[in-house]
């Protein structure tokens, strides 16, 4: 655009006054017209290039400015014809945008300029001064004979483009998901090994745990250290815990297909939330309809899924803070379930949130990441999905889709 300024300013100087006045070559008026006039038309563009580059506006502008420059040198050269050829490489060069949208202003402002330079001034645009009514028809359609391939030329380019992206993002999508399967079947059988190697030395430590306990209650040994009963307990929450480190270890390298039967949700949701390590100052409510249908699901893995999300968003609270934990659902004939699980917590931060369903992700010290990686994994067996929306220091919520399956009846 500034070149085009430049050179419209030398043709003023060198060609305007030959082309306008005759032979001798003097100042003309025209080289203040290139100076002022090419100046606006070139300012908002070049400010816009720099200011938004690459939007909508911007080219708009780019393009309209483009064709004002070929008007501006058409009158500069005298209407010579050579000059109207500026016209077909500044909307060949527009074509570049691959937008269709873009050389429509620009084939009417060119049409615009014919016309009315036509009708006022016609020496300045075809270089005579009684030219034909109908010339500025000839123009256009000439113009409108190469907007044809062009606008051909942006509609297969397009084409071509959007099935170059989504063949790459389905290359994309392959290498990922067979990273991702090498990934699942190296923990699949790391997870197996481990399982299975610690499950044995780990039932051992409960059956001596509880032979000793039983022998210290049946002996009345417990009162000459007050602390026995403490540790005992201390052992076996640690138990507790390792058993289920060990079951979702194997249960993640052997998933197990769900076994469909008629399962009460309220219920169901009052169990799980009995079976989640109560936390200080966070209430846990089960707002689940009595009066909903009953779900067709596996039992024991509904209520691990339930358990699962219900912990994790009890255990997101800090220590000292209030807040709760809430359980509600719905269902349609044609939606099927949505079971929605909600905190008033801190929410999950953007950069983690796409990655806590992975396997062994995790933000918490103690944590094995596998607790939401098997959750997910069990309701899609369940042929269901799960999706999660959370706005970080306002809570997050987890919501369950499930298939229109029931059997009827009420909660």
């Amino acid at each position: 655009m500034i070149a085009q300024w430049i050179a419209g300013i030398a043709i003023a100087f060198l060609i305007s006054p030959l082309a306008w006045a005759g032979k001798e070559a003097v100042l003309h008026s025209h080289v203040f017209a290139a100076i002022f006039v090419g100046g606006a038309i070139t300012s908002l563009p070049v400010f816009l290039v720099y200011r938004a580059p690459g939007s909508q506006l911007t080219r708009y502008v780019l393009a309209i400015a483009q064709v004002l420059w070929s008007a501006l040198l058409i009158h500069l050269s005298g209407g010579r014809i050579e000059t109207h050829f500026h016209v077909f490489v500044s909307l060949s060069l527009l074509a570049f945008y691959r937008d269709i949208k873009i050389l429509i202003p620009a084939t009417l402002v060119v049409a615009l300029d014919h016309f009315a330079r036509g009708l006022y001034w016609p020496e300045s645009v075809y270089g005579v001064l009684n030219p034909e009514w109908w010339r500025f028809l000839e123009h256009a359609g000439w113009v409108m004979f190469l907007d044809g391939f062009l606008l051909y030329q942006c509609v297969y380019s397009y084409r071509e483009l959007h099935s170059h992206c989504e063949q790459q993002v389905a290359l994309e999508d392959a290498i990922d998901s067979a990273g991702k399967m090498e990934k699942l079947a190296a923990i699949g059988t790391l997870a197996a090994s481990v399982g299975h190697e610690l499950r044995n030395p780990l039932g051992a430590i409960r059956n001596a745990h509880t032979y000793i306990e039983r022998k210290l209650n049946g002996e009345e040994l417990a009162p000459l250290d007050p602390k026995l009963v403490q540790f005992f307990a201390i052992i076996t929450r640690e138990l507790d815990v390792s058993s289920k480190i060990i079951n979702d270890l194997l249960e993640f390298s052997r998933p197990r297909e769900p076994d469909l039967a008629p399962c009460p949700l309220k219920p169901l949701v009052e169990e799980s939330m009995s079976l989640v390590p109560p936390r200080d100052g966070v209430t846990l409510v089960n707002d689940v309809p009595e009066s909903l249908p009953i779900p067709d699901v596996d039992r024991d893995q509904f209520r691990q899924v339930l358990i699962n999300i219900i912990q994790n968003a009890s255990e997101a609270y800090k220590p000292e803070s209030t807040g709760e934990v809430r359980v509600a659902a719905k269902t349609t004939e044609r939606q099927g379930w949505q079971i929605i699980i909600s905190d008033n917590g801190g929410g999950i931060a953007p950069d983690i949130i796409d990655k806590i369903f992975e396997p062994l992700f995790s933000t918490k010290v103690k944590g094995t990441g596998l607790g939401l990686a098997l959750t997910s994994s069990m309701i899609e067996r369940h042929e269901g999905s799960i999706d999660v929306d959370s706005t970080e220091g306002q809570g997050c919520m987890f919501t369950i889709q499930l298939p229109p399956r029931s059997t009827g009846g009420a909660s």
